[in-house]
């Protein structure tokens, strides 16, 4: 593949931004991400919430895709109620991400999740969230850091091999995985934080590169997981027509 791997990053759509003289509905990205992805290797795209029926066009022009963090996964979409401490919730988000996440799926497009990215893979796949947990997001707005430990033999453990500390701020996890997924990293209290097809499990089009990490690389200076996506995405290895 010539150039740069063109890596689509899932956006926020928020009401009442205000920048300068301006406050208007915008669809927005903390820029660590695009940094991320730059630093990579990769060109970066934002993905705004559009119509789900688009999702398959708009991930047919990329080479990699992002889920990224933000609002918490409604409830109803892996079929539980509402706890008191689960967020509003974001369901032009929802039903975007999740047609951008089967659209990958189906054409073999390497997908990283990142913290709600993660929680909604294993939503679209049939697993189910804890919806609150403590001691993961302890100060609003201020990312917190905690060690997270491989699991030897998978993907992340290849690409991250040692024990890491990790930026973090969230107060769900996943709960029962989904379908043809497997834990490849835990924190010492033992919450899953990466998730990705199992050694040899395949996805609805045949095995892919796919991986969830619960905490957010944007936010710290280790590049190696967004790296392993920009290269498996410069390999063009993907499923069209």
């Amino acid at each position: 593949m010539a150039g740069r791997p063109l890596i689509g990053v899932s956006t926020y759509l928020e009401a009442g931004t205000r920048w300068g003289v301006w406050q208007l509905e915008a669809a927005l990205l903390p820029a660590g991400y695009p940094r991320l992805v730059q630093r990579a290797g990769g060109l970066a795209a934002m993905l705004p919430p559009d119509a789900p029926e688009h999702a398959a066009a708009a991930v047919a022009r990329l080479d990699g895709l992002v889920i990224a963090g933000g609002p918490d996964v409604e409830p109803v979409r892996y079929g539980a109620d509402a706890d008191p401490r689960t967020g509003p919730p974001a369901r032009e988000r929802d039903a975007w991400e999740l047609a951008l996440i089967g659209a990958a799926l189906e054409a073999r497009v390497p997908l990283l999740g990142i913290c709600r990215g993660l929680q909604l893979l294993n939503v679209a796949l049939g697993g189910t969230l804890v919806q609150h947990l403590d001691g993961h997001a302890e100060v609003p707005g201020v990312f917190g850091r905690h060690p997270v430990k491989p699991v030897p033999g998978t993907v992340y453990a290849d690409v991250v091999p040692e024990q890491t500390a990790v930026p973090t701020f969230h107060h769900q996890a996943v709960d029962r995985l989904g379908r043809g997924l497997v834990a490849s990293a835990y924190a010492e209290d033992g919450t899953v934080e990466a998730v990705e097809w199992g050694t040899g499990e395949t996805g609805p089009a045949g095995e892919g590169w796919v991986l969830g990490v619960q905490w957010h690389p944007e936010a710290g200076d280790d590049v190696r997981v967004m790296r392993a996506l920009v290269e498996r995405a410069g390999r063009g290895e993907r499923r069209d027509g």
